[in-house]
């Protein structure tokens, strides 16, 4: 018998962050629903790369398998890439704030195409991060997303731009214009 078997757990947080999730899989938390994934597509990991490598890290942490909280959610989501400005969050937590946060990136999967276009965007929105960037590989299309609004469900984001891959994003909230020339592309 596990330790998480001598108690009774009531909270599903407490119970999400007991799993022992096996090495080839992905748990996330969102909105009180504990969700596995296989371990992304090659094309997927590239992709978070391409971005990574153009992050500014002299002011900026990009950071991967990195939780997140999100207020008033039972909600803790791992995004593809979480990225924060220097000083934002002192680190002494598994779970960064999302207002900490700067960006959030999801790159669309098979089975993430609903969470990651409508429940996380209504998600980070209700965080307050500041932009969110979708990346999709199937559509070869990246939406970013600016200016949240509203709370819990409600929330969205006030500003959607749609870019093709090949086309440069431009990502104000870092500075840069993201060069998306070498994201690859999935059949559905």
């Amino acid at each position: 018998m596990t330790a998480v078997e001598d108690r009774m757990m009531t909270n599903i947080t407490e119970i999400f962050e007991a799993l022992d999730v096996p090495g080839q899989l992905k748990a996330e938390l969102i909105r009180g629903e504990i969700v596995m994934m296989a371990g992304p597509h090659w094309v997927h990991n590239m992709i978070v790369l391409r971005v990574l490598n153009q992050v500014p890290q002299d002011r900026w942490y990009p950071m991967q398998t990195q939780d997140i909280a999100i207020p008033g959610e039972a909600s803790e989501p791992q995004p593809d890439l979480v990225v924060i400005e220097h000083g934002a969050f002192d680190g002494r937590s598994r779970l960064v704030p999302a207002p900490a946060t700067t960006l959030l990136v999801e790159v669309v999967s098979k089975t993430s195409t609903y969470r990651d276009y409508v429940t996380k965007r209504s998600m980070y929105a209700a965080g307050q991060v500041p932009a969110y960037l979708i990346i999709d590989p199937y559509e070869a299309v990246c939406v970013l997303l600016t200016e949240p609004h509203g709370e819990g469900e409600a929330a969205g984001y006030r500003t959607e731009r749609t870019s093709k891959f090949g086309e440069p994003v431009p990502l104000d909230v870092l500075g840069i214009k993201l060069d998306t020339t070498e994201f690859g592309t999935l059949s559905a």
